[in-house]
């Protein structure tokens, strides 16, 4: 039962790399109409922002899908629809937000003790928890209202093209 589930969760390569780069550009459009809507793109940093959204986009799917395959692995299709938007969602968020905290461990590195001491890794867990933190308050927005669409129309095909 769980080498059938295995099997069927490991999608094709065409689907991993295109479906990355594809799921990449819309969490990239998200993040671009959300930043428009809110202030006329008005910031210093949408080059910044827009490779951290795509990045993360990226770099989520090729781990999500197998998860969200083998958890809808011969269920229905409401379930298999539930499963990828639950998977697609939180970990595209948990990889941005990742990759925003290491952003922001990079940024505060300079002032920070030497590697491997214990005082660096209080640095490296508080400094990662705040980041983390602020993108939960600012950054999720910018996955909405696109985004949200995005999941659903995304989760809906993925769904239906399962067996």
């Amino acid at each position: 039962m769980i080498s059938e589930r295995l099997k069927a969760a490991r999608p094709s390569l065409s689907d991993l790399l295109v479906g990355a780069i594809l799921w990449g550009i819309q969490m990239l459009a998200s993040a671009m109409v959300a930043l428009y809507l809110r202030n006329g793109m008005e910031t210093a940093h949408v080059r910044e922002l827009a490779m951290l959204y795509f990045a993360g986009g990226v770099l989520a799917w090729p781990f999500m899908l197998p998860l969200a395959r083998f958890l809808a692995h011969r269920r229905s299709l409401e379930t298999r629809f539930a499963a990828f938007f639950v998977v697609l969602a939180v970990g595209t968020i948990l990889m941005t937000a990742f990759l925003f905290a290491m952003d922001y461990r990079i940024f505060y590195s300079a002032w920070h003790a030497s590697f491997g001491s214990l005082t660096w890794v209080f640095q490296f867990v508080f400094t990662g928890a705040s980041a983390v933190y602020q993108f939960a308050v600012l950054g999720i927005r910018l996955f909405l209202p696109l985004g949200l669409l995005c999941l659903f129309g995304t989760s809906i095909a993925l769904a239906k093209r399962m067996r």
